[in-house]
């Protein structure tokens, strides 16, 4: 099914009906879709717990129209609005957003998905009650350069923009300074400390993340008002050998966020 953004273009996404009052929205990120294995895991898991789930993807990736842009968190923060204010408008609640890391490990040292953008959300719109944060950077500005390289940065700065290619040497995407100056001037933690204090969040780790550092984790943990933390021993950035421990942290989470609304709406 698709999903106009404001911007008018589609967003495709696949949903896992139960036809339960709740919904949970999945968030891929950069250079990955709805097709990635953790989104794809979660939503079936959902799906078998009876909880409806929708993964989809953000515009200019996968099967959804515009283009693909690097430093793009509050735009795809938008898109994101937009899939909530639909399945709102539907008559449905959106009882948990759930987001993968939103690392900046381009094409040049590896392809990541990601999801800081659940958190943003939650900072500047307080409507949804449960969020989950999985391998996200505490700190947009740390391996800018040595993910980019200096080089790249001086290109940059001269040209007003970079072309990047991937490890075949093809043209992959660009890096404009405008998406590069937003993406440096994201701060995490300031919009950290907007996040409601009723907005529950669960954030995951894996301690061996070569990609975000675990203590990254600690760093959010410290600052959002209403968290709790979880470390999965022995995972990697993309839990590789770690999707069944990923799963079991995060649909209790989840599944008790819906319990909750739903004893609310009996009440």
């Amino acid at each position: 099914m698709a999903i106009l953004n404001k911007h008018n273009e589609r967003l495709v996404g696949v949903l896992h009906e139960t036809e339960s009052t709740e919904i949970v929205v999945l968030c891929h990120g950069f250079q990955s879709s709805k097709e990635f294995n953790i989104m794809i895991n979660i939503a079936s898991a959902l799906e078998y717990q009876g909880i409806s789930a929708f993964r989809f993807d953000f515009a200019g990736n996968g099967e959804s129209e515009g283009s693909l842009q690097f430093g793009n968190e509050f735009r795809e923060a938008e898109d994101l609005r937009a899939v909530i204010e639909y399945f709102t408008g539907a008559n449905r609640t959106v009882a948990a957003i759930l987001g993968h890391s939103k690392v900046d490990s381009l094409p040049i040292t590896g392809r990541n998905a990601g999801g800081n953008v659940v958190l943003l959300y939650a900072s500047k719109y307080h409507d949804i009650p449960s969020v989950v944060n999985v391998s996200g950077r505490y700190d947009l500005k740390r391996g800018i350069e040595q993910r980019l390289g200096k080089e790249v940065l001086e290109r940059i700065e001269r040209d007003g923009y970079v072309n990047i290619k991937n490890k075949k040497g093809e043209f992959d995407f660009k890096v404009t300074k405008e998406s590069l100056m937003e993406r440096l001037n994201t701060n995490m933690h300031e919009a950290c400390l907007s996040i409601d204090k009723r907005c529950r969040v669960l954030i995951v780790h894996g301690s061996v993340d070569e990609v975000i550092p675990v203590e990254d984790a600690s760093e959010f943990a410290k600052i959002i008002p209403n968290n709790r933390l979880q470390i999965i021993e022995g995972a990697d950035h993309v839990y590789t050998s770690h999707q069944e421990e990923l799963v079991s942290v995060v649909l209790p989470f989840i599944k008790e966020q819906c319990l909750q609304q739903g004893k609310n709406a009996s009440e």
